[in-house]
């Protein structure tokens, strides 16, 4: 199963549409952009949480303050790179960098967008078996989806491929 039916087709519409505005313009112009519409959702087979390791997955643009590059937020155009730390990172060492959520809740409390102390509480009740040793984060703002297909997804695949896991948990921001 692809993750975009009809890639082509998207590719050839977005590029004639939003993004040839954007390029001529510098506006990002919601109402030309064609959103993907799968008939039928990607998925593989279900698993026992309470015998598995789970990776978390955030799209909030996190990123270790001192010792990581922040996301490029700014970019019009979107930031299709990732971000790993650690699982035990202490919250005031995490920074979000995107522009294009409000970041009031994600402010006051960090769990809404990295629920990593509720995801310990659900271990130690043996409804997960293990926690994967990283968190993954990307900026969710990438409007260009085939650089998200490219360049985002086979990221954060090698990642979960490199944490030995068993299923994921898409936080989205």
């Amino acid at each position: 199963m692809e993750i975009l039916e009809n890639r082509s087709d998207w590719e050839s519409t977005f590029n004639a549409g939003w993004l040839a505005h954007f390029h001529a313009t510098g506006e990002t112009k919601w109402d030309l952009y064609n959103r993907p519409d799968n008939k039928e959702a990607p998925a593989g087979k279900g698993i026992d949480l309470s015998r598995s390791r789970l990776l978390l997955i955030s799209s909030a643009g996190g990123y270790l303050r001192d010792s990581q590059e922040p996301f490029d937020a700014p970019d019009l155009l979107g930031d299709y790179s990732i971000r790993t730390f650690p699982v035990g990172t202490d919250p005031a060492a995490i920074a979000f960098a995107h522009d294009h959520f409000d970041h009031t809740a994600v402010n006051e409390d960090q769990q809404v967008l990295l629920p990593l102390a509720h995801l310990r509480d659900l271990v130690a009740e043996a409804v997960i078996g293990e926690l994967a040793p990283s968190v993954v984060n990307f900026m969710g703002y990438q409007p260009v989806i085939n650089r998200v297909l490219d360049e985002t997804i086979p990221a954060i695949v090698a990642a979960a491929k490199a944490e030995k896991v068993d299923g994921a948990l898409l936080v989205p921001s």
